[in-house]
């Protein structure tokens, strides 16, 4: 038993040196600790000295009860008296050499537990001194590699007494699953009887799942820095071939120049003065003198449909515009995988059969240039469903050369399929605003009476109340028009234009249940989190990543980041503070579907968001996020009974994530050791740190390393 509790308590001080690196937790933990060890030394002795007195009560009864017998005989009486005289000096000389024993016992017991916090209060002394001079001044005190040998050895030692029963780490994928998504099978889609385009739809099967690390492909690079990397690629990083560049008809590939190892979209080529040309073009349709009036329009937040590379959301981005593409899965040359490769908001979203997971109202803008979809399909479905993300007031864009007038008139069935859209966009009460070429906009309706003026019979009807869900979650498409009974039933031009937008009102909170107050702690809040996380990993990543090869110094804000996953966004607090410290990052906030759902709230405020279940896989291609941000993200499927494993989730993070990538997680201390013990299978670079405002939670600060697949 004492050799069993000795070597619990070094197992202890080994996790306690290699993960918590604060003075302060230490001398806590210590404290702590040593109330611990009293209450188990309280609990051995009171165990023994129990079981000592049930030996003392219970062996007259293992012994058995002497029998009294009446004689007359003096003899028969002396040898009786004898017999119990015998049988009493052997009982005392039992009860002698157990209680010696006994003593020998808790002798060793208390001596061994005074050795150990002898050696705990002197590691505790030296781990104080080794950390005093490099203790920060902020909030949470950490050192990346403090006493990185003395950990090793310790670690080495802890791994040789655990032996085969140590945890296994997670193997990494075979190399064919490189551009592995989850969800995503068309070969089993096919098997099920899906077709007409529906195999590449997403389908999350049981057991879909593979828990397994994706490793980049043979010659991955590295992003460039933004907003450098917005513009050049490495051509290694993505799915797609030089030939596929050259022989394609689309305006965006065109656009791109190939060379030997990248692959670049430079604002210098004469080919994107055809994307400049094209914003101009439209914001004049709208009525503006050009895209830079977008905000003033009420125009923030776009969903691009099938958008090519990005390049109509990357010229947009500096008229501070936040474009999401949007485009259907791709097994190769992918879309969203090249756009989410510059940096650029993107994922991977179907019109085929299921609605999109944002809520009804959702965005400003919806542009479709060529995207590949047949919008007089399915009796006008999918104009429906483009009618019920978007925001009252607000414009569809759509190139095609099914447009072009002349066109048309020479090809009788195009000239049927244009007029389809046509009719259905005026009994969506659309409005049409300019043609032009091959571009055609539509503006929604500000007013609901429009749809009680139409025709009896002409056009899709409203949704009833039942039918019409806010928060869809890929639900079938629906033949209705949804979003009428909606309370933020809100015209874009009533609207506060951008940046105003991100601070609400009483009165618009009061729409999603909140007060000022409750929004006003959560911004103060995150305004404290960014600018400690900020100061917390800018010297680790200048520090452990010096500058490369061909790359250019930083300017401030030093952007070292160029998008970030927040699994948890709540209200899109950290958004909002990323924003307000001018740093040049745009943040993909994600609503749980069992959490809360603000994310109306978010999508109203100006920023982007979606709506997922983490039991999933996100639709998104590997290595396609800088940053992964999880506040109370355990906590939550804590309280759903983990619905799946907490493997499950860290194994899609390390897919999303591209190499010498960033998490930070911060949750209860209890679920953060949890998490602790799984990086080591991850391999990930890891640390808990403490929060010195609260000390039931902890801060969980992991890399992702960066292994390069070896030649088969």
């Amino acid at each position: 038993m004492i050799i069993t509790i000795i070597y619990e308590e070094f197992l202890f001080f080994h996790e306690l040196s290699r993960d918590w690196i604060d003075r302060k937790v230490v001398y806590s933990t210590l404290l702590l600790y040593r109330r611990q060890l009293v209450l188990r030394y309280l609990s051995i002795s009171s165990s023994v000295l129990t079981n000592k007195k049930v030996i003392k009560m219970s062996r007259p009864l293992h012994r058995g009860a002497p029998a009294i017998r009446v004689t007359s005989s003096s003899n028969d009486l002396l040898d009786s008296q004898v017999k119990e005289q015998t049988e009493k000096e052997e009982l005392d000389r039992n009860q002698s050499s157990h209680r010696s024993r006994h003593r020998l016992t808790m002798l060793l017991l208390k001596s061994s537990l005074v050795v150990i916090v002898i050696l705990a209060l002197t590691g505790s002394f030296w781990w104080t001194l080794s950390i005093s001079t490099s203790s920060r001044g902020h909030i949470y005190h950490s050192s990346r590699r403090l006493q990185e040998q003395l950990v090793s050895d310790l670690w080495d030692i802890g791994e040789l007494s655990f032996g085969t029963s140590r945890m296994k780490e997670i193997e990494f994928c075979p190399g064919e699953l490189e551009n592995y998504i989850p969800c995503f099978n068309v070969s089993e889609n096919l098997d099920s009887g899906f077709s007409d385009g529906n195999e590449y739809d997403r389908v999350c099967r049981q057991g879909s799942r593979q828990n397994c690390l994706v490793l980049p492909p043979m010659n991955y690079k590295i992003p460039l820095r933004w907003p450098t990397g917005r513009d050049i690629i490495w051509v290694a990083n993505v799915k797609i071939t030089g030939q596929e560049v050259f022989t394609s008809g689309s305006l965006t590939k065109r656009m791109m120049m190939l060379e030997e190892e990248q692959i670049s979209f430079r604002s210098a080529s004469l080919m994107f003065d055809g994307v400049e040309d094209y914003s101009h073009q439209i914001a004049e349709m709208i009525g503006l003198r050009n895209e830079s009036n977008f905000i003033q329009a009420g125009i923030r937040t776009i969903l691009d449909i099938g958008c090519g590379y990005g390049s109509f959301g990357a010229h947009l981005f500096s008229e501070q515009i936040l474009t999401i593409c949007i485009a259907n899965y791709e097994s190769s040359g992918s879309q969203v995988q090249l756009t989410l490769e510059r940096g650029l908001p993107a994922m991977i979203g179907s019109f085929s059969s299921k609605q999109l997971p944002y809520p009804s109202l959702s965005f400003d803008l919806l542009h479709c240039a060529r995207c590949g979809i047949d919008w007089d399909k399915k009796d006008g479905t999918f104009l429906i469903e483009v009618d019920r993300v978007l925001r009252p007031g607000g414009y569809f864009v759509w190139t095609s050369p099914l447009i072009n007038v002349q066109s048309s008139l020479r090809n009788k069935e195009k000239q049927k399929r244009w007029n389809f859209v046509r009719d259905f966009a005026e009994n969506l009460c659309w409005e049409l605003m300019s043609q032009q070429d091959e571009t055609v906009v539509w503006k929604k309706t500000s007013k609901k009476t429009c749809y009680n003026s139409r025709k009896s019979g002409s056009g899709p009807s409203i949704c009833s109340k039942v039918q019409d869900v806010e928060f869809p979650y890929y639900r079938p498409l629906q033949n209705c028009i949804g979003g009428m009974h909606s309370r933020r039933w809100v015209p874009i031009e009533e609207r506060a234009t951008w940046p105003s937008r991100s601070n609400l009102n009483r009165s618009e909170l009061a729409l999603y249940g909140l007060h000022l107050d409750e929004l006003n702690e959560d911004t103060a809040n995150y305004r404290i989190i960014v600018r400690n996380y900020w100061s917390l990993l800018s010297p680790l990543i200048f520090s452990d990543h010096p500058k490369r090869p061909g790359d250019e110094d930083p300017s401030p804000p030093y952007n070292m980041l160029r998008n970030v996953l927040d699994m948890n966004a709540r209200y899109g607090g950290l958004n909002a503070a990323l924003l307000e410290a001018r740093k040049s990052v745009w943040v993909m906030n994600v609503v749980p579907t069992t959490g809360p759902k603000y994310l109306p709230l978010i999508l109203d405020r100006g920023y982007f968001g979606v709506l997922h279940d983490w039991c999933e896989a996100f639709p998104t291609y590997p290595r396609t996020y800088d940053m992964v941000h999880a506040e109370g993200l355990l906590s939550l499927e804590s309280s759903q009974h983990w619905r799946c494993t907490m493997v499950d989730i860290f194994t899609e993070i390390d897919r999303m994530l591209r190499p010498e990538g960033w998490i930070i997680i911060r949750d209860t201390a209890l679920l953060i050791d949890s998490a602790r013990v799984l990086t080591r299978r991850l391999k990930w670079e890891a640390r808990v740190i403490e929060i010195e405002s609260n000390n039931d939670e902890r801060l969980l600060i992991c890399q992702k390393p960066f292994f390069k697949r070896q030649p088969s």
